[in-house]
């Protein structure tokens, strides 16, 4: 399956591009294009592969995803019009080689470097909010003028970035057909257990020459990545089921034992699965 490059059909007139996605899921195929993208999670719940990280996305979430970093949202849900992003696509050179250095537009500078590697708002942010659902609608100058102060309010906002891994040039399609086999077998079997041996037989090599393929496109072992996608299924079921045990949580992610995936998830998470429970829904009290 050809999932590289990923073509955005725009006008030769249209220096930013806005897309609405809309229907059962995302585009869920590991893809890259030139362009940077500003996304909002309107609706929807999944996972975001980017690069070698993987980030848990719902409602009101907002990314920034760098050019030519492989990414794919991964929809948890694929019910009927149960997921819904609207996108800006653009690159640094939309509107000319040298019209982002202009010294009136210093201040956003910050945000094209923080894009190399891709980052997301740590925080929902009304003002932002109200920008990307008023893209589409407006005309095409006013929808320039909130696109600078969208990037403008980016640059300032506090954020986190998605990888340390930049890409700064197209993966090959057998790599990138290798990459996609290899995610969709862990994306739907990530609670069982999950051997070098399957994994590398499925990616028709070796468990050597896998681990050494795996490594080298997204820098990081294949088990590092393995155990991302775990905790952050395991974040997505402390925040949503309440119902469930810490226990319950942990068998469901594909954690043997409670211990070790009380360990994981602080190594990953920086504090304990109760700690996250409590502050995470903290902040989605205060972000409405």
């Amino acid at each position: 399956m050809k999932v590289f490059p990923y073509q955005i059909l725009r006008s030769k007139d249209e220096n930013i591009f806005v897309k609405i996605d809309r229907g059962d899921i995302f585009y869920d195929k590991l893809h890259q294009h030139e362009e940077i993208q500003i996304a909002q999670i309107v609706k929807g719940e999944g996972q975001l592969l980017m690069s070698e990280t993987v980030s848990s996305y719902r409602p009101g979430d907002i990314f920034v995803i760098g050019g030519n970093s492989p990414h794919l949202f991964q929809s948890l849900e694929r019910q009927e019009d149960s997921s819904h992003m609207i996108s800006v696509f653009f690159t640094k050179k939309s509107f000319g080689d040298n019209f982002f250095n202009i010294s009136q537009l210093q201040q956003i500078g910050n945000f094209f470097e923080k894009s190399k590697a891709g980052f997301k708002l740590k925080r929902r942010t009304p003002t932002v909010d109200k920008i990307m659902q008023r893209m589409p609608e407006v005309d095409k100058f006013s929808q320039f003028l909130l696109f600078l102060k969208l990037l403008k309010i980016l640059s300032s906002s506090e954020s986190e970035l998605l990888t340390d891994y930049e890409y700064g040039q197209n993966i090959s399609t057998n790599d990138s057909n290798r990459l996609k086999v290899i995610i969709d077998y862990v994306m739907d079997n990530f609670h069982n257990d999950i051997t070098l041996e399957k994994i590398a037989d499925l990616a028709c090599i070796t468990p050597n020459a896998f681990c050494h393929f795996f490594k080298q496109r997204t820098d990081k072992t294949f088990f590092q990545f393995l155990i991302e996608i775990r905790i952050e299924h395991a974040c997505h079921l402390i925040i949503k089921d309440h119902d469930l045990t810490m226990a319950d949580i942990s068998a469901r992610s594909g954690f043997k034992s409670i211990s070790n995936f009380n360990r994981k998830f602080k190594e990953l998470k920086g504090m304990t699965p109760s700690q996250y429970y409590r502050k995470k829904n903290r902040t989605m009290a205060g972000s409405y």
